[in-house]
């Protein structure tokens, strides 16, 4: 019997109770339901992370101060730090270096008042940092120099200190009673790289007024330094130059532990990638059930159509039908159950998750086509792992006992 007759068969055998078929592929239809939403969730979830990842900077590597556990005073980094790493010839790989001090303050507007961070730094933050400028411009050179009082407001700073019908631009704010004049607002930013709700000025200006105070060789603290490589794959060399630097400048002796730490930004999407693949097993694993318990409702199903049709096996083997035909017949019949079953689920799932999507504006689902294509591929496996039993059943029966069985 050739294959086309196998499906066409094996179509009849399915269509002749279409309640039962029905009810057998509904949990092919949940379980490769769940898999495709699932999946897409976790797609979604690794896309959204990595892009706020990547919006942290353009090949960024940030330094931090790390005190090892038996030293005697805190760590700190310092802006000489900064300038050293800023050498093009110690530091080749090394593009922009942006120093940065971080605190808490008062900022007053008018009637408004709330307590924001203030972040002081340089005219490079605002590359190294993928900002974008939703209104005037950025702090400068001169500014630095200067120790100008001008501020660049954060998104959610703009929000909250002035009223929707007032430009921002000139206006004065006061940051622990000191005046200064707006210059710029950064567009809204979220995810990891948050610093919405904070204010931007000059370094010098922050170190002056608001963190004055000195290390015991008589250097400014700061709090971290954030660089950027010149290209992707300068990165490693970045950091191993980096590291070179710092270790010689603060007289950190071979095999000692440094007192600083360095994290790149592809470690970070390293790690953020072990988590959100765990996450995405772990989801999958979770959809899986669904799908095994709907194999086992093909199982339960075929056995009892084997013994139902058990006088029609008889039948077809007495006049000619071998033990191959049977066989294929009821495997397809299980295989056919289960792959429309998989493409009726491949669409419940496409809809579960753009439903996800509109529920949550902020979050995206992505169905990608190898989700699809393993959802269609599971499908169609549970249904020939699943059926080989039955078929096998059938196939084996004897003509003689069959045709006898009422």
């Amino acid at each position: 019997m050739s294959i086309y007759e196998s499906l066409r068969t094996a179509a009849s055998g399915l269509t002749t109770n279409k309640m039962r078929a029905a009810l057998t592929m509904l949990g092919i239809i949940i379980g490769v339901a769940s898999v495709v939403a699932l999946l897409s969730i976790g797609e979604g979830v690794n896309e959204s992370i990595t892009g706020q990842i990547e919006g942290l900077g353009s090949n960024l590597v940030a330094i931090v101060a790390d005190t090892p556990e038996d030293a005697k005073a805190p760590a700190q980094l310092t802006t000489a730090d900064a300038e050293a790493l800023a050498d093009p010839f110690r530091a080749p790989a090394v593009k922009s270096v942006v120093p940065s001090m971080q605190g808490q303050a008062r900022l007053t507007h008018g009637d408004e008042a709330a307590n924001m961070g203030i972040i002081g730094t340089t005219s490079d933050y605002v590359n190294v940092r993928n900002l974008e400028l939703a209104l005037g411009d950025f702090l400068t050179d001169a500014d630095i120099d200067d120790q100008a009082r001008v501020a660049v407001l954060g998104w959610g700073a703009w929000i909250d200190l002035f009223p929707p019908d007032e430009y921002p631009i000139g206006q004065t704010i006061a940051v622990d009673g000191t005046r200064f004049e707006v210059i710029g607002v950064v567009e809204e930013q979220g995810g990891f790289n948050n610093d919405d709700d904070a204010i931007y000025m000059p370094l010098s200006t922050a170190q002056t007024r608001f963190f004055p105070q000195r290390t015991l060789a008589g250097e400014r603290p700061i709090a971290a330094i954030y660089t950027s490589a010149v290209d992707e794959s300068q990165v490693d060399a970045a950091v191993a130059q980096i590291e070179e630097i710092l270790r010689e400048r603060r007289d950190i002796a071979p095999g000692d532990e440094d007192d600083f730490s360095i994290i790149s930004q592809q470690e970070i999407l390293d790690f953020a990638a072990q988590i959100t693949g765990v996450m995405t097993v772990f989801l999958g694993a979770i959809a899986g059930i669904s799908l095994l318990v709907g194999g086992i409702g093909i199982m339960n199903i075929m056995l009892v159509s084997v013994t139902e049709r058990t006088r029609e096996v008889g039948i077809r083997k007495a006049v000619g039908a071998t033990k191959r035909d049977i066989l294929l017949q009821f495997l397809l019949e299980a295989i056919v159950l289960s792959f429309l079953g998989g493409l009726l689920g491949i669409g419940l799932g496409i809809l579960g998750a753009n439903a996800v999507s509109n529920l949550s504006p902020d979050f995206v689902t992505k169905v990608t086509m190898e989700t699809v294509a393993l959802a269609a591929g599971v499908a169609s496996a549970v249904g020939l792992v699943f059926g080989v039993y039955p078929a096998a059943r059938a196939a084996n029966l004897r003509p003689i006992e069959a045709l006898r069985y009422e």
